[in-house]
């Protein structure tokens, strides 16, 4: 392996993709038993690698040479294989100082609540310090082998003066999407920022609780880009001194990371479109389809697949609350998926998990076609005729406009509606 990735599990890495975004250089992903690293690491089989969990302080030992900022903070993602001797350094800072330039986060004199007490947590703390934060609390939990400053049922004492949460920890991380949060941000009166170092899903629900607040939110996939972009850095010049830009003062530094950021955010990203039945939900997908090549998924297709009949029959035999646990089931299967187009059915927004999910890694779009030119269908039983579907317009319209992220005007034409989504995506 001449470039990669060592850690366990990695199935579930942006890794191999980001790289191949920055560099031409090919890029592995090496998932690594505790026994088959020490045999890895003595062989030195490699010119560059990143490290990530649980290896990060169990590498150190093997090094000949260690950063600075990664002695301090005691964890390596970063390693060089120059002339048979390793040079480990630690990247993962200068993600987390990219994450605060992007999103224009001042940190100075700011109180900061860490969630989490593991090596990451390390390196956000060294961070914050650096950016010369008021006072910085980390949390644990009791009977923790390790200590932090503060326990979770504690955080109501400090909650009125925190102003930025940064949760190290991985709660809410893919496949454990549903996780419960380790706090509610409702809470906090001062707060200013949400930062979850967590990359997938790309929206975690910490987030989306921080949003629905209206709190300002930043995922950890700027913090992923921004340390590999330093990474590829390291591996193109071995090792870095004062003379190769490594900070976020240098304009074409940011200039990349924002190119690489902008091309790995949207080849995730899913787009998703709510709104009454008749509004082009379906129709605007299949042309992002085939014009922009997403993955197209309509949910009331994939409920007919599996339900093995008509929407419309299985209402009538069963009723629409058995029909919307099958749709909930769909969606949270569906929620994982990366650039996809989701053509949602039109009460998919009358469950709140529907909407998290979907929220997860997708922006939802709310075709807001005006009632005068939505049409009642026999195929739907619910908006079947004229009563009905104005009766479910007016309850449904401002629960619409308050899950969506964006609300497009569906009564232009479908190339200008098209151009809006992507305008705002």
């Amino acid at each position: 392996m001449e470039y990669g990735l060592i850690g366990n599990p990695l199935k579930h890495s942006f890794s191999k993709g980001i790289h191949s975004f920055i560099s031409n250089y090919t890029y592995e992903l090496c998932e690594l038993s505790e026994n088959e690293l020490d045999l890895f690491m003595k062989n030195k089989d490699f010119k560059g690698i990143n490290v990530t969990i649980p290896y990060k302080q169990k590498v150190i030992p093997y090094l000949d040479y260690i950063d600075e900022d990664a002695k301090n903070i005691n964890a390596v993602n970063t390693i060089v294989n120059i002339d048979n001797k390793l040079y480990g350094y630690n990247t993962d800072i200068l993600g987390v100082l990219g994450t605060f330039a992007h999103n224009n986060i001042n940190v100075n004199n700011k109180n900061v609540l860490i969630l989490g007490t593991g090596a990451t947590s390390n390196t956000v703390s060294y961070a914050v310090k650096k950016c010369k934060a008021k006072n910085v609390y980390k949390t644990y939990r009791k009977g923790s082998k390790i200590l932090g400053d503060i326990l979770y049922e504690d955080i109501d004492n400090i909650s009125n003066d925190i102003n930025i949460i940064i949760n190290t920890t991985s709660v809410g991380m893919y496949p454990h999407t549903d996780d419960k949060l380790l706090i509610n941000t409702n809470l906090f009166k001062n707060l200013e920022n949400v930062i979850d170092v967590v990359y997938n899903p790309i929206r975690t629900r910490l987030l989306l609780d921080a949003e629905k607040n209206n709190i300002k939110t930043s995922s950890g996939l700027y913090m992923l880009i921004a340390q590999a972009y330093f990474a590829s850095i390291l591996f193109k010049n071995k090792t870095y001194n004062n003379n190769v830009s490594l900070n976020f003062n240098d304009k074409n530094v940011i200039e990349q990371c924002n190119i690489v950021y902008n091309k790995c955010r949207n080849n995730k990203l899913n787009i998703v479109l709510t709104g009454m039945p008749t509004c082009g939900k379906t129709t605007i997908a299949k042309i992002i389809s085939e014009k922009y090549n997403y993955e197209f998924i309509d949910t009331d297709e994939l409920i007919e697949q599996k339900i093995n009949t008509k929407i419309v029959d299985f209402i009538n035999n069963y009723g629409e609350e058995k029909f919307r646990d099958i749709e909930s089931e769909i969606i949270d299967k569906i929620s994982t998926k990366n650039h996809s187009v989701i053509a949602t059915g039109g009460g998919a927004i009358l469950k709140n998990d529907n909407v998290l999910n979907l929220k997860l890694n997708g922006k939802i779009f709310f075709i807001n076609r005006s009632l005068k030119n939505l049409k009642p269908t026999t195929d739907r039983p619910l908006t079947s005729d004229y009563n009905s579907l104005q009766n479910k317009f007016n309850e449904r319209l401002p629960i619409y406009k308050q899950t969506c992220d964006y609300e497009i005007d569906g009564d232009i034409d479908i190339d200008e509606r098209i151009t809006q989504i992507f305008n705002n995506l």
